[in-house]
């Protein structure tokens, strides 16, 4: 369900079936269903603490913090008006959560002395040397890469506890360079495709490693989202498991 307001151009949107409501632009970057399956893949528990870098209006982390509770919830976001947001989305949740405005290349004292059991991030997609960037300055901050994929992938290593998880998002077609930007800091990966439909190919990738983790790599079998071989009707078609994770704030299995 989605409320506009115009006098602000923000709209008022409901996640995880209602029990999360993220203010967010009515035009420009806006979270969908991506950041919540960010958060249903984080094998979190209670008493830990989560960085989301890049945290945008708040969405991956603040579902996250809906599906376990207890967490110490940290977001880094470098661009004022979505810090601002995802402060409000926190207050109107009740989830208490630290937002620091910042570049992650140029990372807050306060972050770089700290550590977390969790880092998790939803990079850019698109790379700004492919395509048309778009002409919405926010949108095209959230969604076109001047960050190269390794200073995302070095500083959430860093600011992760020894054994601690790296979790992130991305197009199915940058994984090889997700992998490529991993270095022996961090073992144990295992990649989930998320595919649209079965016998299609995946169109998102979810990758999550371990610091100092020693485990095989894994390539795990993918998700299939949606029922069907053709979207066929006006509704979504969602496969179960997959209701449950966007309804109901079911956890994710990785592997």
């Amino acid at each position: 369900m989605r409320t506009t307001d115009p006098a602000t151009d923000l709209t008022n949107d409901a996640f995880l079936g209602g029990q999360l409501t993220l203010t967010q632009p009515a035009s420009g970057y806006r979270a969908g269903v991506d950041p919540v399956f960010l958060a249903a893949a984080v094998p979190a528990q209670s008493g830990q603490a989560v960085l989301d870098l890049g945290c945008g209006a708040g969405a991956a982390i603040l579902c996250l913090g809906r599906r376990v509770r207890g967490l110490r919830l940290v977001g880094l976001e470098r661009q004022s008006v979505y810090a601002d947001l995802a402060r409000h989305n926190a207050r109107m949740n009740a989830l208490a959560m630290t937002v620091h405005h910042g570049d992650l290349e140029q990372m807050p004292a306060a972050l770089r002395q700290d550590r977390f059991d969790h880092v998790i991030m939803n990079p850019p997609y698109f790379r700004r040397d492919r395509g048309t960037p778009s002409p919405d300055t926010i949108r095209e901050g959230a969604l076109g890469e001047d960050t190269p994929l390794t200073a995302w992938l070095d500083q959430a290593t860093r600011r992760l506890l020894p054994g601690g998880h790296m979790t992130l998002i991305q197009n199915a077609e940058r994984l090889p360079e997700v992998l490529r930007a991993m270095d022996a800091r961090l073992g144990s990966v295992v990649v989930k495709p998320l595919c649209p439909r079965v016998g299609r190919a995946a169109s998102l990738v979810i990758v999550q490693a371990r610091k100092g983790g020693r485990g095989a790599f894994r390539l795990a079998a993918p998700l299939v989202l949606h029922q069907g071989d053709t979207h066929r009707t006006d509704c979504d078609h969602y496969r179960p498991e997959i209701t449950a994770i966007l309804r109901d704030a079911a956890a994710l299995a990785i592997a």
